[in-house]
């Protein structure tokens, strides 16, 4: 596992010892970047379930102004701290022992959301609902979110609205907006 591009391109990242924390592949997360490449730049960014932080590190790596990372497991947490240190990102991140849904509601308001949780729960379709409900997401923002390519997500109503869905193999990617509500 390594940094696509940006800054700390090349840097080799820890990886968890078991597989309790599941990476996102180097193709998944290139396919993200490529997405989302021109939203990134002077962002902030919320990585949440950040597993090893690669998501989030990658943002900062190509520009991004701050990111938070938000996991509940101490050993991912151990290895966040670790991966933001190897890349010389202390300054800009802000790493937070947290379940997700407790921990959006007290985070302010973010320009990107990457989403990334286990896939066998129903917590992503409750975490966009409760971004949507609480509206932590700023005007022209995006939520990324990665899932089975089975999963049906939530239909969402204005001002957000569900932008696009790639698929690659058996994961999902889908593209979520906030638009200005006036």
């Amino acid at each position: 596992m390594r940094v696509i591009s940006g800054t700390a391109r090349g840097r080799r990242l820890k990886e968890p010892a078991d597989y309790n924390i599941r990476p996102t592949t180097d193709k998944v997360k290139e396919s993200i970047f490529n997405i989302i490449q021109f939203e990134i730049e002077g962002r902030r960014v919320l990585d949440l379930f950040a597993g090893t932080g690669q998501l989030g590190i990658e943002a900062l790596s190509r520009g991004a102004d701050s990111c938070v990372f938000v996991d509940e497991s101490g050993a991912a947490i151990k290895i966040i701290g670790e991966n933001i240190k190897t890349c010389g990102f202390e300054k800009q991140s802000q790493v937070l022992r947290s379940d997700a849904l407790s921990a959006i509601a007290r985070l302010g308001k973010f320009d990107v959301i990457l989403l990334d949780p286990p896939y066998d729960t129903q917590l992503l379709s409750k975490v966009i609902e409760k971004i949507i409900e609480i509206d932590i997401l700023k005007v022209n923002g995006i939520i990324l979110c990665e899932s089975r390519a089975e999963t049906v997500l939530p239909e969402v109503a204005a001002p957000y609205a569900v932008r696009k869905e790639y698929k690659y193999g058996k994961i999902k990617l889908t593209l979520y907006t906030r638009e200005d509500d006036r």
